[in-house]
């Protein structure tokens, strides 16, 4: 027999599990233009090779993009099977709490991979699998009421599944995305991956494929390496050359070209990209070095700054003092200076603060008027005036949040792995999506993480196979490395954790809109009345129908309200 139903997004469906554990999906609401998804879990059993091989999936709707200029059309419906990946360290024991889907080795559902043939899956025994099924309402948008859509599964003339859900279509638009929104690019890993060099034009065509996704899915900043990142780099050592500006040494001093930063900001724009995030200036873990550096020296590149360069050294400041206003002016004709942020070391420690101080005063004037942002932990660095635009791990927030640290930002890698939000392979989907509730509640402005697509080993000492290596060859906890797996052709395929993170933020998209009805206290007590405490980053509810539920109670009272208003 085989046994199949619909199921949330939330859900991770494991190869060994029942689908009868699953909880069935039976309704979900939309806006207008907000691309949603749910899956397909289905397992043949008992029934040794019956249906072994592809089964055919079709997906039928009246549920169709509202008319435009008298012209009707399909949405776009994807469909995609949710792969198993091969983790062996999932988690880092010790580092971990109990709220883990699993821990042991073993297989996990991630990669989403488009259907065989178009709409094509694997039916094999004993196998529990899942098909990703996306609706994007493109433009102008989803036809707002009340929908169907059905799901079949079929084997030539025998039907083997057949189910459907509600859905409702908001008769709104999500507003605009305010959270400024960065996973770290890493262009060098996409090189090494694929082969190619360095800013050739295979190169950027595999960039820009993978910005797109980016943008598709919720990312609005990106990390641009003006200056090759000197990030998770070991000490001594050096990461493929990404950096965007050409630099010469001459006898007057230094010239500068920056044409590839061009190119970088005209493509950014045609995918989306809205702000950019400049390569940090000083080393990681402290600021006490220069990054990599590339320079022509009389007609030969050669590496002119380094881990041999003290940062606060008269040298590298008088570098710096010729490249930033270079570089402003360059960012100002490009028309994004105003929306560019700028780096000084990543995740300095209380240890640090001496030097990173000494760092952030000899480019303090250069930069004034332009915000300075880093990742850290400490809150000294910010009530001693050092950083104002500090970005706290979201385990360490309170501080800042109680502080009332304007713009608050927030971000999280392999360290917050107990009690808060995180997208590691091995936790459920709940505890990746839930933050989009609290960017709300905390007032967040803009998240950080530091991995879209890294593919290397920790300190970038050897570049990795992503799929071999899911923790990147025991660096850190499968998933927190990157959200996107390199497609064959130059692509990336998105994970399922992107996919949910996306919805955090659509989310965030409704609370917004919720709160231009009702105010913000209001729509906080909405997100609070059916639990009994505050929401808070390490303290919510570790379940999938608080989200939904919630989110559909958001959905309904927007509806109301807009309905109130006319």
């Amino acid at each position: 027999m085989l046994n199949a139903r619909l199921i949330s997004s939330l859900q991770k469906c494991f190869i060994d599990e029942k689908v009868t554990d699953k909880p069935e999906l039976k309704e979900l609401t939309a806006y207008k233009n907000e691309k949603f998804s749910f899956q397909l879990c289905y397992r043949a059993e008992g029934t040794p090779t019956k249906f072994a091989g592809f089964a055919d999936i079709s997906v039928a709707t009246d549920l169709v993009p509202a008319e435009s200029d008298g012209k009707k059309g399909k949405p776009a419906v994807t469909l995609r099977t949710v792969e198993q990946v091969v983790c062996l360290m999932p988690v880092i024991p010790q580092y971990s709490d109990a709220d883990y889907l699993r821990k042991e080795p073993g297989l996990f559902p991630d990669v989403l991979i488009p259907a065989r043939r178009g709409n094509k899956t694997p039916v094999c025994e004993e196998e529990t699998r899942s098909v990703w099924i996306e609706f994007d309402p493109g433009k102008p948008g989803f036809k707002p009421g009340d929908h169907k859509i059905t799901v079949s599964l079929t084997q030539g003339e025998a039907v083997m599944f057949e189910g459907s859900l509600d859905v409702h279509v908001v008769d709104a638009e999500l507003p605009k995305q305010e959270l400024i929104n960065t996973q770290w690019f890493h262009c060098d890993s996409l090189a090494s991956y694929y082969n190619v060099p360095v800013f050739s034009n295979r190169h950027w065509k595999i960039i820009e494929n993978y910005v797109k996704t980016a943008v598709r899915n919720g990312m609005n900043m990106i990390l641009t390496p003006v200056l090759t990142p000197p990030l998770d780099t070991y000490i001594g050592g050096e990461r493929l050359t990404t950096q965007l500006v050409d630099i010469k040494v001459t006898d007057k001093g230094y010239e500068f070209g920056f044409e590839k930063l061009k190119r970088w900001v005209k493509m950014c724009k045609k995918c989306g990209i809205e702000y950019y995030e400049i390569s940090h200036l000083f080393t990681q873990w402290g600021a006490g070095h220069a990054p990599k550096v590339m320079a022509d020296v009389n007609g030969s590149q050669k590496r002119i700054f380094g881990w041999e360069t003290d940062s606060c050294g008269k040298e590298y400041r008088a570098f710096l003092t010729a490249f930033i206003p270079a570089l402003l002016a360059e960012l100002k004709a490009l028309g994004v200076d105003k929306n560019c942020r700028f780096h000084i070391s990543d995740e300095p420690s209380a240890d640090h603060l001496e030097i990173y101080k000494k760092a952030k005063s000899s480019v303090a004037k250069l930069l004034k008027g332009y915000p300075i942002m880093d990742a850290l932990s400490s809150i000294d660095y910010y009530k001693d005036g050092i950083v104002e635009h500090p970005v706290p791990a979201c385990d360490h927030i309170e501080p800042f949040y109680e502080a009332e640290v304007p713009d608050l930002w927030t971000y999280y890698c392999c360290g917050q792995h107990t009690d808060v939000p995180n997208r590691f392979i091995s936790q459920p989907s709940y505890r990746n999506r839930i933050i989009g509730f609290l960017f709300y509640k905390y007032d967040i402005k803009g998240f950080l993480q530091w991995g879209y697509n890294f593919y290397n080993s920790q300190y970038s000492y050897y570049p990795i196979n992503p799929y071999i290596s899911v923790s990147c060859d025991y660096f850190s906890q499968a998933g927190d490395a990157f959200s996107v797996w390199p497609a064959q052709d130059g692509t990336p395929y998105e994970s399922l954790r992107l996919s949910v993170f996306s919805d955090a933020v659509s989310d965030l998209r409704a609370l917004r809109l919720c709160e231009s009805i009702y105010g913000r206290e209001q729509t906080v007590k909405f997100l609070e009345e059916d639990i009994d405490r505050p929401l808070k980053f390490a303290d919510y509810p570790k379940c999938e129908e608080y989200i939904l539920n919630t989110r559909k109670k958001i959905d309904k009272l927007v509806e109301e309200g807009l309905r109130r208003g006319k």
